[in-house]
This record gives structure tokens, sequence and C-alpha cells, in this order.
């Protein structure tokens, strides 16, 4: 019930929908349009490879920002208060707003895939590959509504999420989505091959025309999974802290 509840005022919040889903559509467009020839000459194969999966969880950040100015919303209006009170189990919040925040990024990767299918983007390996590339930014996903639902509890600033998505937004340009590995300096290669975003494209990437993928997965697990272990009991405490105060 409170999983739906979420979904639906999201889906009736007009600046969630153009920040998750009209945004990054445009953006795309526009990738693909300035980088879409220099990605071919470098890479010999189409840019959307790497545009469709980078804008994809891109996406998922966005919305994730958005979801986590909603829960202050709903703090600073005493709703989490209200509900803390009702006959539920007191998970049972966090965890629907864990699975509303999974299903959103499922739609809105399927939006971007939509999108990448409509500029010539083609899966080549066939249909378990391509269910396993859709699943990829879901999975990243619960990491990053993990990192900003904790921050998101413990402060009333908008501007403090706004700064963990800047961050985000950082290791999206930092990462393999637009230029090759080796087009960084030496210096800073190790950051960028080892960062989440650039595990979850490279598998992506694999997964859409062909390549390896068991280890860029691994590596996106396992940063998957030590987020939310890292954030599970602040998360926790901010959670009934927000709840009961």
């Amino acid at each position: 019930m409170q999983t739906k509840r979420l979904l639906i005022r999201w889906a009736r919040d007009y600046v969630t929908v153009v920040g998750a889903i009209v945004l990054p559509i445009l953006f795309m467009v526009v990738l693909n349009i300035v980088l879409g020839n220099l990605a071919y000459a470098v890479t010999h194969d189409s840019g959307l490879y790497s545009i469709v999966p980078l804008i994809a969880i891109g996406a998922a950040i966005t919305g994730s920002t958005f979801v986590a100015i909603d829960l202050m919303r709903e703090r600073s209006m005493g709703l989490l208060s209200r509900l803390w009170v009702l006959p539920v189990h007191r998970a049972s919040g966090l965890i629907a707003r864990i699975l509303a925040n999974a299903i959103r990024t499922l739609f809105t990767t399927l939006v971007m895939l939509g999108t990448g299918v409509v500029l010539g983007f083609r899966f080549r390996q066939g249909v378990i590959p391509s269910l396993m590339w859709v699943s990829v930014p879901v999975i990243l996903g619960i990491a990053i509504a993990a990192i900003v639902t904790t921050v998101a509890l413990y402060t009333a600033q908008t501007v403090v999420v706004e700064g963990v998505e800047l961050v985000q937004a950082i290791a999206i340009f930092f990462s393999t989505g637009l230029v090759p590995l080796n087009s960084y300096p030496s210096w800073i290669q190790p950051v960028v091959a080892h960062q989440p975003v650039s595990f979850a494209i490279a598998a992506m990437r694999g997964y859409a025309m062909g390549g390896p993928v068991l280890s860029p997965m691994i590596g996106m697990l396992l940063w998957t999974i030590g987020i939310c272990v890292a954030c599970a009991v602040p998360m926790a405490i901010g959670y009934r802290r927000a709840s009961t105060h």
C-alpha cells in the first residue's frame, strides 16, 4: 500500500517526471548528436552502446535525488510520524520506499532503452542478456537510493542532498561511459576503472553488444552490497529518529 502511494505521488509530481525522464531523454539525444560520430571513430561502433547505459544510470541518480527530497518533505509535514504509529511493521516504510524506487528506476530504464532503440540502439546477445542489461541500473539504483535516503534522514537542507547528487554526477562523467579508459591521465585511470558507474556501464555494454560481463558485474554487485551494508544501520536509526521527533 505504501509502495503504491509513493509511486502515484511521484507520477503526479511534474518536477520529478521532468527531472528523471524528460531531461535524460533530451540529454541522450544531444549526446548522440554531439559525441556519436566521435565515439564511432574511437571504438568503431555506435556510441549508443555507451550513451544509453550512461543516461540510464544518470536517470536513476537524478530520480533518487528527487525521491530523497520528497522524503524530507514528508518528514517536515509530519507524515512519517503518522505512519510510524500505524499498526504495521516499523520497517515497512523504508522497505516500501526502496521497493518503490526500484520500480521507478526500472520504468525510467525502460524509457531510456526505448529512446535508445528509436535512435538505433540494438541488442546483439539475445533475450537473457537483454534482461540482465535492464537489471543493472535497478541494482545500482538501490545503492544510490540508500546513500541519498540516509543523507536525507539526517538533514533538513536540500542543498546537502543536491551536493551528494553532484558527487554522483562526477562519478558519471569520470567513468568509461563517455571516453575509453586509456583516454584518461594515467594517475586517475585506477579510480575511473574501479568506480561503480564504470563497472555498471561495462556490464551493460557487454550485455548489449558482447564482451566481458562477469568481472564488471561482480564489481558493481560488490559496490552495491558494500554501500547498502554501510548505510543500513544509519538509515534505520535515521528513519526511526525522523519518525519519532
